[in-house]
């Protein structure tokens, strides 16, 4: 087999790998729009809600299960299913710091597994380190933007500190995004980043949004999607990497 039937053979396997990918992520998109269609601003907190709510994110962790195997547990798949716990906190206000808590857990994980050998790894570049740089610079003006709204909470000893290690952790799953150099991945996480901070600024009445749950839900459910696909396909793009290195 010479260069460009090799060629050739690559570009199939990667084309039949998309289309693989997207069928088995045809239940996250439609689990998605039945949330946007079932969910109002005035509904009640429920187990129903709960489920509604976090199923996206449930089925996206199977995809990684299924393309990445168990080992996925400890990795991206095991964030995700932190994720879905946060998601069901969250529907009751007086969980919040639960959730906030489950999705710390599901950054830990997002950001050891950005460390794993499972992405390829780069030398970090001048401009690699600038980038370090503005996230970390974004990550503390917004806590310090939102420092006095958390003064004036309620449970403000407990909130303060832990939205500061929840902010310090997600822009370090940001930083180690940047790291990887692999699009989806990166674009995953700075989105998570965003969902978060336009969530925070409801939910500590910094300022009122319109249509400030589909804002957040939106770059949620992209965040989280963009992640598990960017997981699914580092493999692949390892490979890549190892070739062009023996090449």
């Amino acid at each position: 087999m010479d260069i460009l039937e090799t060629y050739a053979f690559d570009r199939r396997q990667r084309r039949n790998m998309s289309c693989a990918l997207l069928f088995s992520l045809l239940p996250f998109f439609l689990s998605t729009a039945v949330y946007f269609y079932l969910w109002t601003p005035d509904s009640s907190p429920s187990i129903m809600s709960a489920g509604v709510k976090s199923a996206p994110i449930l089925l996206l962790a199977a995809v990684v299960l299924r393309w990445n195997g168990g080992q996925s547990v400890l990795g991206v798949a095991g964030g995700l299913l932190f994720s879905a716990v946060g998601d069901c906190c969250l529907i009751w206000p007086e969980l919040f710091l639960h959730g906030m808590g489950a999705f710390a857990v599901a950054h830990l994980m997002y950001s050891l597994t950005f460390l794993s050998g499972r992405y390829a790894t780069y030398s970090s570049s001048s401009w690699d380190r600038f980038l370090y740089l503005i996230l970390f610079m974004v990550g503390g003006c917004f806590y310090s933007y939102l420092y006095p709204f958390l003064q004036k909470a309620q449970d403000s000893e407990l909130l303060i500190p832990a939205v500061g290690v929840y902010t310090l952790l997600i822009t370090v799953m940001g930083t180690l995004a940047i790291r990887t150099r692999h699009a989806p991945t990166l674009l995953g996480s700075l989105t998570f980043m965003v969902s978060d901070m336009s969530l925070a600024l409801q939910v500590f009445k910094v300022t009122a949004m319109k249509n400030g749950n589909d804002i957040v839900m939106v770059t949620y459910y992209l965040a989280q999607l963009l992640i598990a696909v960017g997981d699914v396909k580092a493999a692949e793009n390892k490979d890549d990497f190892a070739k062009w290195k023996r090449s």
